[in-house]
Parts: structure tokens; sequence; C-alpha cells
């Protein structure tokens, strides 16, 4: 194994292990969820909690001390910077509405970047004890088991994930809406966009659309979605990480009609 292939694979297996960590951390949290102390950010249906913050803790204190030199980039916690190549991207609890409201749509998403490049996707949500986990190269597996998406697959046949956030208008989430229905699609939001892709790479969904998104919170998914053999809409992570951008990614049959709905 070259050094640069070596790098890689220990940065994922300590990827999966810290996903299953902070699952497990998170999992407490949310079972004593009466117990939390739950904050407003910028407005009522975007919350956080004490449990967010210390995941990302745990998750931070492991990349420390396997890879002092790596960048960080968490929801909670903002951007620590790094002089490798690799940066982590994090979020310790996407889902938190859900999360705090006793739901189980919620999940603990690890990315990590090499350079510009998404080479590392770990999502896990404990509630189901399901461990999505892709690498560059290495394709996408949930629990172990290979991941492979069905081109056959479209918004007619199967279900669309939407997500919507404050900093989309309600006329433009009516409208993505109405478009993807009015093509003869269906769709879901569970609250979890991170959630949302890992069930598109396993193929639960076919697609998954949301106006506005952070690098925290897509780019996991994104990772796994490539490696299943799907489609997704770059990021413009050369613009900055810590901007929201459009984030689209499918199954290739739904990738046409989704882009058209979307604009993209």
């Amino acid at each position: 194994m070259t050094s640069h292939a070596a790098q890689l694979q220990d940065r994922f297996a300590l990827a999966q292990e810290m996903a299953r960590e902070a699952g497990a951390a998170a999992l407490s949290y949310f079972e004593a969820r009466e117990q939390l102390v739950v904050e407003m950010k910028a407005d009522p249906q975007d919350v956080v909690s004490i449990a967010d913050r210390e995941v990302e803790e745990l998750i931070r204190k492991r990349i420390a001390a396997a890879f002092p030199d790596d960048a960080v980039l968490g929801e909670e916690y903002g951007a620590s910077a790094g002089t490798s190549e690799f940066t982590w991207v994090v979020d310790p609890i996407d889902g938190t509405s859900p999360f705090v409201n006793g739901m189980p749509s919620w999940c603990i998403s690890i990315a990590a970047l090499r350079g510009d490049e998404i080479v590392i996707g770990v999502i896990h949500a404990p509630c189901n004890d399901e461990l999505y986990a892709a690498a560059d190269g290495m394709g996408a597996t949930l629990n172990g088991k290979a991941l492979k998406l069905d081109d056959s697959r479209t918004i007619r046949n199967a279900v669309t994930g939407i997500g919507a956030n404050h900093h989309v208008t309600p006329a433009a989430v009516a409208a993505i809406v109405e478009k993807l229905l009015g093509a003869g699609g269906n769709f879901i939001r569970n609250g979890s966009g991170a959630l949302m892709l890992a069930y598109v790479a396993a193929g639960r969904l076919v697609g998954y659309y949301e106006p506005y998104m952070h690098a925290w919170d897509c780019m996991a998914g994104y990772c796994l979605v490539k490696e299943a053999g799907g489609w997704h809409h770059p990021f413009p992570v050369a613009a900055g990480l810590t901007k929201g951008a459009p984030v689209l990614a499918a199954a290739h049959g739904a990738v046409g009609d989704l882009r058209a709905i979307a604009g993209l």
C-alpha cells in the first residue's frame, strides 16, 4: 500500500470508529433528552443542545490525537487550521430538531477532504444502528454491505427527499414541491439532510435536493452517493467551506429531472 493510500485508509478507519463512539454518546443524550438544555440559533426551528457540542468535542479530540496536523471544520465550533492536506468536516448531530423532539431521524456526519476533493464520508444513525461508510475508490457500504444504485429508478417510480430551512423562502420550497409533484414524483422530509443523502446512497430515496445547505451537512453524504454509483452537484469548496450552497444528489435515472426542478 502506498503512503498516499495508507493515509486515506487510516483516516477512514478512524472516521468509522469516531462515528460509532460519537453515536453512542449522542444516543445516551437522546434517551435522556428531557434533561437537555436546548438553545435557539437563527430561528425557533434552528436549535442546538449540549449534546451537539459535547459530541463535536469528542470527535475533535480524537482527530487531534490521531492526526494533529489535520484541519477541522465543525458546525458548532467552526474551523481550526491544519498543515496537512486533509480537512475534516463534521456535523456532530444532524437533525437536532428531530433529536430534541424524540424522533429517530438524526445522525452523526463525518467527512474528510484531501485538498478540494471529498475522500471520506461516514454517517451513523444510532437509533437504527446503521453505519454508512465510503472512501474514495473504496465503494460505499451500509453495515459492511456494499451499496450500488439502480439507474432504472426515477422520480416517478421512487421517492425524492426535499430539504428546507430558514435560508430559503416558503414560496421557493412550495415551488420545488409543486414541480416535483407535477412531474409525477413524490417526496419526504425527515429533518436531517445528511441522513437523507445516506438514504440516496442506500437506494431508499432516488435523490435529495435542498436549495441551501452547509458543507458539514452534505460532504459525507456526497461521498456516499458518489461511491455508490450516483451523481452529485459540485459543492463550491474552493470558494470556502463555511458558506452554504445548493445540494443535489441522485441516482443517474433521476438526475435530469431533478436538475430541471432545481434549475441546476
